[in-house]
């Protein structure tokens, strides 16, 4: 596989608990959009006591199905993947009424500082008000009652982004947040998040052997080795695009979205030019490309 197979069949049945692993149950927010597909899905781990994976958005829908799935049971546990509006806003109201301990890699924050003049796109997306009672660190491992998860820190997406490894007995799988998606790529936009660190972040899964991902979007990951690698392709397909089109004599990312990105979603042009930006910061960063000043959104960018 050279191209990520990406696979859009999934049935989110909104307001319901879908049981998707022995002992896991989704929950799917109603929050669809073209960068969440059919929305933010919630995972419940456990059979008597019980860890929830991020709780989501402010939705009092979703609270309510949240609720009905728990069904009184005790969550010791909340775990949050990142901090973007669409996944931890509901971890405060659910620590208030079950007492659980958060985890997660750390409050938000952005991959590096901003740059003199440069306004952060992706701001109203961020939880600010998020701080986890755990910082875990990589590979840090947290048991409950009858599962074990492990912290794999997955940068990328956001400079916090960590995925949970629920390891033992017949579920060794993932819960990928949205850092590995079976049903398109994340989105890497800067300064919220780095193409170097999503890269780097995509090395460390593949030296695993998960069985399968859950993601933060969409269905499941069933192939993750093989679907990983096709991803990493991908990406460094698109990077030579990117290059492809400066060396051609495109100076603006406006003009290189057109042309790469011309038979995408025009309501996801906005988010290809950041991912556009992304990949020309790592090509600057490693000699490729040259800009006056840091690279900008709307910067000129031109061969080394």
């Amino acid at each position: 596989m050279t191209e990520p197979q990406f696979d859009k069949t999934f049935e989110p049945a909104h307001g319901e608990a879908v049981p998707v692993a022995t002992d896991i149950l989704r929950v799917t927010a109603p929050n669809a959009g073209p960068l969440t597909f059919h929305g933010t899905n919630s995972f419940i781990v456990g059979g008597d006591t019980l860890a929830v994976i991020d709780p989501g958005p402010e939705d009092e829908s979703h609270w309510r199905t949240l609720e009905a799935a728990i069904a009184g049971r005790p969550v010791s546990h909340i775990f949050v993947t990142h901090t973007h509006r669409d996944h931890s806003p509901l971890t405060a109201r659910l620590k208030e009424k079950t007492g659980a301990t958060v985890v997660a890699e750390g409050p938000h924050r952005a991959a590096r500082p901003l740059y003199t003049g440069e306004v952060n796109p992706l701001k109203e997306s961020a939880d600010m008000d998020f701080v986890p009672d755990i910082a875990a660190g990589h590979g840090h491992v947290i048991s409950g009652d009858g599962w074990a998860m492990e912290t794999l820190h997955t940068p990328g997406h956001t400079a916090n982004h960590a995925a949970f490894a629920l390891t033992g007995g017949d579920t060794d799988l993932v819960f990928s947040g949205d850092h590995v998606m079976a049903w398109a790529t994340s989105i890497i936009a800067p300064p919220d998040g780095a193409m170097s660190d999503f890269m780097a972040s995509l090395d460390m899964l593949l030296e695993r052997d998960d069985r399968f991902y859950l993601p933060g979007h969409g269905g499941p990951v069933k192939e993750p080795r093989q679907f990983v690698r096709a991803l990493k392709t991908h990406r460094r397909m698109r990077e030579r695009a990117v290059f492809g089109r400066v060396e051609k004599g495109d100076r603006l990312i406006a003009d290189m979205v057109k042309a790469i990105y011309r038979d995408t979603d025009p309501r996801l042009h906005g988010a290809a030019a950041l991912s556009v930006l992304a990949h020309l910061e790592d090509l600057v960063g490693r000699g490729e490309v040259v800009t006056d000043g840091p690279p900008a959104i709307h910067g000129e960018y031109r061969p080394a």
